[in-house]
């Protein structure tokens, strides 16, 4: 990015953090593959084992850890793997998920986004995202967790977006990424309450996920959560003032009455299409973004916004603004300048 650039899409992806790529070049200096007999395959086994440990402490976690290439790798390995099948899923989980629905049922949410922890009551595995990509509203997910073991069902949470900032849900199943909380790309987990959830399928990770163990990469993720999130009470007062500005010049803070990560926002500008502000902001070296990430290119009507109860016209009118550990006051300040300035008068 040039020095002028303001980047406002960390939910989409967030920079490397420095102890990060301290651990990345230290994996790769002392990297040998952890499965191989040898003694330099036994170090770096060593390495691997200790990175798990610290992991599960930073996190919380008491169950077991697969590592995998990503949120999406693990979320995939969770459904097609677990000993029960895909029984539901709510209508605003992100595409690494709805790709595999199947006949599973699709939970509504309401207005707000959220869903109602009672329609989760199913036998079998329901997926629920823990913090929503495009809006950032948080679900109830120890009310869901409740409802879904009170049916016999186990409780998957795609944690992309939450892992390393909130504590995590009480979920049997949990996937995470490491390149959404400074980490780098291609290396994320599943965490497993208990191996008996799961089919093996043969290959590394105790037999449940095949592909020589990104050691690096894993070094590297467990020192960004090492790093701590100490840095999120000030993307509260950021992600406040950006809410006020936008919505003091006539924009629309999308379920904004609801639980929401503080680094994610969603504002619809009444008139003025995503792709329009997307191109415009650009131009003035702003980076946002319109729906999730991975879909983004395409520009094509949210599905989670749609599935809260807006038209196809105003969910076309919203652009997603998320921030991260170095965005500071005069950043956001001078975002919503330039958002009042593009914003077309009542």
């Amino acid at each position: 990015m040039t020095a002028h650039s303001l980047y406002l899409d960390h939910a989409a992806t967030t920079p490397l953090l420095p102890a990060a790529q301290a651990a990345l070049h230290e994996g790769f200096a002392r990297w040998a593959n952890p499965s191989s007999p040898h003694a330099a395959g036994r170090a770096a086994r060593a390495l691997l084992e200790d990175a798990r440990g610290r992991l599960k402490a930073m996190l919380g976690w008491s169950g077991e850890v697969i590592f995998t290439s990503g949120a999406s790798e693990a979320l995939a390995l969770a459904i097609r793997q677990s000993v029960l099948p895909l029984a539901a899923l709510t209508a605003v989980e992100h595409e690494a998920v709805l790709r595999h629905r199947g006949e599973a049922a699709l939970l509504p949410v309401d207005a707000l986004g959220l869903v109602d922890p009672q329609g989760c009551r199913q036998p079998g595995l329901v997926a629920v995202q823990h913090v929503n990509n495009e809006t950032g509203v948080i679900q109830p997910l120890a009310e869901i967790a409740a409802a879904v073991r009170g049916a016999g069902g186990v409780l998957l949470a795609d944690c992309a977006q939450s892992a390393g900032k909130l504590a995590l849900p009480p979920a049997d199943l949990i996937a995470l990424s490491a390149h959404k909380f400074g980490g780098p790309i291609g290396v994320g987990a599943l965490l497993v309450r208990d191996w008996a959830l799961l089919r093996p399928a043969g290959g590394q990770e105790r037999g449940y996920r095949g592909g020589t163990e990104n050691l690096p990469g894993v070094l590297a993720m467990v020192a960004a959560l090492e790093a701590g999130a100490d840095w999120l009470a000030a993307a509260s007062a950021l992600r406040a003032r950006l809410d006020a500005g936008i919505t003091a010049a006539g924009g629309t803070v999308i379920a904004g009455a609801a639980p929401r990560l503080a680094t994610i926002g969603a504002y619809r500008m009444p008139g003025v299409s995503a792709a329009a502000q997307l191109i415009r902001f650009d131009a003035q070296g702003i980076a946002v973004s319109a729906g999730s990430a991975c879909s983004s290119g395409s520009l094509r009507t949210s599905h989670v916004l749609a599935a809260s109860g807006l038209d196809a016209r105003a969910a076309g009118e919203v652009i997603r603004v998320s921030l991260g550990r170095e965005t500071t006051l005069a950043e956001v300040d001078r975002f919503v300048a330039a958002w009042c300035a593009m914003a077309v008068p009542a």
